[in-house]
């Protein structure tokens, strides 16, 4: 858990003998300036003290008789959290567990073979270029992220992780959303001698800048590193005529909130726990590489017609210190720093998003308001019908401290026994069970100045219903306090957000009443 040998093949071509390399280092949780270098006469180097269940940059390069080279690609990985010990590889992490040694089979030794460095001749100088291929033992099973952005030509990481597609195959269609570079268009793909398919295109027309197109494709090639059914597909790119063009399988029901809003109320929570577990899956996969996403949120995941929902957006960078802070854990609101932990929490903010069907993460609070709760430790509440034991996993993923959330593959086996046994569902789990965190409300009531029902509805927002409620002899918050979803048709509120809002509100006034123990709920 605190210790990694890598090596790297032979180079092909160098500049001149090697004399050794030296191997860049550092903590993904830390400032890339805080690195560490160790030099090796061999292409092999063990890299010990290393912080148990954290994500490592690492970059090789080789020096001559000229000098070092430059640095290759960065790739990443993860160390065993504390105390885990395993005797085959997680799924979860790019590792491998090397073997138990006697009496010492505390210690483990993490055997890596992570990096291909290729050299090639400069055109200019005495120098010579690395870049960092794929390398890995078949039997080892090794999996890993490169970060296209880190190639010294962007172009080869396109080139190696995307596939060109003629654009006399395509057809392009009418528009069917908006994306980071404009907008998202339906179109066929049909390569000669194969089935015709339906494909989202997001073109980049000429003009852009050469950091823009570089950008745009780079995006793609992120995602061509990945292959789940729980991930957007890439079915290829066009670079070599224009517009640039990035095409990916067709999501027919669009982005997930969105999805949900249009179909409020129409899933029943298992429905709903499959979809957070598709989700879920997705994300345990990408972490598995050492991928941190960054932007997970309801509206980067996409449903296709079978109802499978599907993570995007990969490589994607929010825009402006704001964009994603309703989804954005307190370590990268204080200090910016993205890992697997923080993107539990984000999955967290997605799994109420799910069961609120599609609502906005903490209302209309302003940013400062969201910022001051979540500092104050206060944790959104759960959405109308949503079950306890849902709740309580998404009070997991925002506990404060980032080590004590769950690791994505918790959560999957979580949602897999929900789906087996319903009943879970319902679990509340026992006092002392977590630590007590108090829930948000969406509008700050003052209880005691409220002396009626009436005075209560206004308060909420919900004051054309007041006559409803004296028509039927809600007279007394006990009264309120007993209604359920069953029971609001006949008191003539049938629309689904009304419905909703009542609900959220009675829950509010029945933890008030419980307080004061003049109800039973």
């Amino acid at each position: 858990s605190n210790s990694i040998t890598v090596s790297w093949p032979q180079p092909d071509q160098t500049n001149g003998n090697i004399l050794d390399y030296q191997l860049r280092y550092y903590d993904q949780a830390e400032d890339e300036s805080h690195s560490f270098t160790l030099t090796s006469e061999t292409n092999t180097a063990t890299v010990t003290q290393l912080s148990p269940g954290h994500i490592y940059g690492f970059q090789v390069r080789a020096r001559t008789a000229a000098g070092h080279g430059p640095y290759g690609g960065k790739v990443y990985f993860q160390t065993l959290p504390q105390g885990e010990l395993s005797t085959q590889l997680p799924e979860r992490l790019s590792l491998v567990i090397g073997s138990i040694l006697g009496a010492l089979a505390f210690l483990l030794l993490a055997a890596i073979t992570v990096l291909a460095v290729v050299f090639q001749r400069k055109r200019r100088g005495t120098g010579y270029t690395e870049q960092l291929q794929q390398y890995s033992s078949p039997g080892l099973g090794v999996k890993y992220y490169i970060d296209p952005s880190t190639y010294e030509d962007p172009c080869q990481a396109i080139r190696e992780f995307t596939r060109e597609v003629d654009p006399a195959y395509i057809k392009i269609e009418e528009v069917i959303g908006a994306g980071s570079f404009g907008e998202v268009r339906r179109g066929r793909l049909q390569p000669r001698g194969r089935r015709e398919q339906a494909v989202a295109i997001q073109a980049l027309w000429a003009g852009g800048a050469e950091s823009l197109q570089m950008t745009f494709l780079g995006q793609a090639a992120v995602l061509g590193q990945f292959q789940h059914p729980n991930i957007l597909r890439l079915e290829g790119v066009v670079t070599k005529s224009r517009p640039l063009m990035v095409l990916t399988e067709l999501m027919e029901l669009g982005p997930l909130d969105s999805f949900l809003r249009q179909r409020e109320g129409q899933f029943s929570s298992l429905q709903l726990v499959a979809m957070q577990r598709g989700v879920a899956a997705a994300m345990q996969y990408l972490s598995s590489f050492a991928f941190v996403h960054r932007a997970l949120s309801a509206h980067s995941v996409l449903v296709n017609s079978h109802l499978v929902c599907k993570v995007a957006r990969l490589g994607h960078s929010p825009q402006g210190p704001s964009c994603m802070l309703r989804w954005a854990a307190p370590e990268v609101i204080a200090h910016g720093k993205h890992t697997t932990s923080s993107d539990v929490w984000s999955f967290g903010i997605v799994m109420w998003e799910v069961m609120s069907y599609g609502e906005r993460p903490y209302w209309d609070m302003s940013d400062q308001e969201v910022l001051n709760a979540i500092e104050q430790e206060f944790r959104l509440p759960p959405p109308p019908g949503c079950p306890p034991g849902l709740h309580l996993l998404m009070l997991d993923t925002w506990q404060k401290d980032r080590t004590q959330r769950p690791h994505f593959d918790h959560l999957v086996a979580a949602f897999d026994k929900m789906i087996r046994k319903p009943d879970t569902l319902q679990a509340d789990g026992g006092p002392g069970d977590r630590p007590s965190q108090a829930l948000l409300n969406p509008v700050a009531l003052d209880f005691p100045s409220l002396d009626s029902p009436q005075a209560w509805l206004s308060a909420i927002g919900l004051e054309c219903y007041q006559d409803n409620f004296s028509k039927f002899g809600l007279c007394t918050f006990s009264d309120v306090a007993q209604l359920s979803l069953e029971d609001l048709p006949a008191l003539g509120i049938t629309l689904a957000g009304h419905q909703k809002k009542l609900l959220h509100n009675i829950q509010l006034l029945q933890q008030h009443l419980r307080e004061l123990g003049s109800v039973e709920v």
